[in-house]
């Protein structure tokens, strides 16, 4: 028990369901320790999603690396004539579609870098072409930095790139590109690319458009703690506009290979504080991710008890976090996911991306069964 009588009164607080203020969210990222802390994300958890850790079947496509934009914290991006640099053909993405269907996927995670000279009708055209031949694959595609580099290429509006991507298959939008909404720690990570107006701006029209995303927060780095809370509260502001976030996923900076690899690697403790804090924060987001590739599976499992409520899926193919230096497997089986949610305590449950229950029948073939609580 807290003997410091602010912190128990935010954990009152938090307890009672009451909305946290920034000053109280800074407070707490200073001050709380990791168990009060931890306490209080697990009610808020459990209050939302009871002793549920969701998964699910998906792969990832990175159709290219060749980016325009240079983040000093990116480890996975390359110049054109770079022996790094690659491009994936038609052909080779829809190869990765079928491997994707043929294991069970219900999800193909399509994000890449910024190719100045390919047009925006090739990156459409990845969605036409998988879409078409595997109609039952949803695709999470494009971050918020892809589609503005989508409406500098076009001069059309985001809503009306939205519409049309949807149109050929687009399902939702994954949550990437935020890293730190502040400005000056944006403009030492990633100068030139959108900034966090233009993110909020392309997710709110999403959710104009009745498309679903996620959120992340880039941590570890340069940024503060009023410069995390006040990411979160930006996200909170938005999800009380639109209701259309999904989850959220912090992200931990892995300097391996980046600009600013002199910066150390948060520490397990950094990673569990800031998933609470995220989820005690973030009171009107549904879910929490601990995105094991980037966290290593055994904190993904402490974490359950830390706020999180979804240690996201098998993710197979994934080359930006592994760039970046990454020790987690390139693959996890549906078995083992189980496995390592059971062995945090959690009831392992399958989802779509929408967090439908997944329903398998025998072999690989899967449809969407009743609505997942989104409290």
């Amino acid at each position: 028990m807290t003997t410091d009588p602010r912190l128990a009164a935010l954990r009152d607080k938090a307890f009672a369901g009451d909305r946290l203020s920034f000053d109280d969210g800074v407070y707490l990222d200073r001050n709380a320790d990791l168990f009060t802390l931890g306490e209080m994300a697990n009610v808020v958890r459990e209050r939302k999603n009871g002793n549920v850790t969701y998964y699910n079947v998906n792969q990832h496509l990175n159709p290219t690396n060749v980016c325009v934009y240079r983040c000093n914290f990116c480890a996975f991006r390359s110049d054109l004539k770079s022996p790094k640099g690659y491009v994936m053909s038609d052909e080779q993405i829809l190869e990765r579609a079928r491997n994707a269907t043929e294991k069970g996927a219900t999800e193909l995670h399509i994000v890449g870098g910024l190719h100045h000279l390919k047009p925006y009708e090739w990156y459409r055209n990845i969605i036409k072409i998988i879409h078409d031949a595997y109609p039952d694959l949803h695709l999470k595609a494009w971050t918020a930095v892809e589609w503005d580099w989508f409406q500098r290429l076009t001069k059309r509006p985001i809503r009306d790139l939205l519409e049309d991507m949807k149109s050929v298959g687009l399902g939702s939008l994954p949550g990437g590109g935020a890293e730190i909404f502040d400005p000056g720690v944006r403009g030492q990570l990633c100068e030139h690319k959108a900034d966090a107006s233009a993110w909020l701006e392309i997710h709110r029209e999403a959710h104009r458009a009745g498309l679903r995303s996620n959120a992340t927060m880039l941590y570890g780095h340069i940024e503060t703690a009023e410069h995390r809370i006040d990411h979160l509260i930006k996200l909170r502001d938005l999800q009380d506009e639109t209701g259309g976030f999904q989850t959220f996923i912090p992200l931990a900076f892995h300097p391996d290979n980046t600009k600013i690899a002199n910066i150390p690697k948060p520490s397990g403790l950094t990673d569990l504080r800031t998933m609470a804090l995220s989820r005690v924060m973030l009171d009107n987001f549904p879910h929490v991710k601990a995105y094991w590739v980037m966290l290593t599976i055994k904190i993904a499992q402490v974490a359950q008890s830390y706020g999180a409520d979804d240690i996201d899926g098998t993710v197979v193919h994934e080359k930006i976090y592994h760039d970046a230096g990454s020790d987690s497997p390139q693959e996890l089986t549906v078995a083992e996911l189980r496995r390592f949610i059971t062995e945090a305590g959690r009831v392992p449950v399958e989802r779509d991306t929408l967090y439908n229950e997944v329903i398998r029948e025998p072999g690989t073939k899967w449809r969407a069964g009743r609505k997942l609580v989104m409290a």
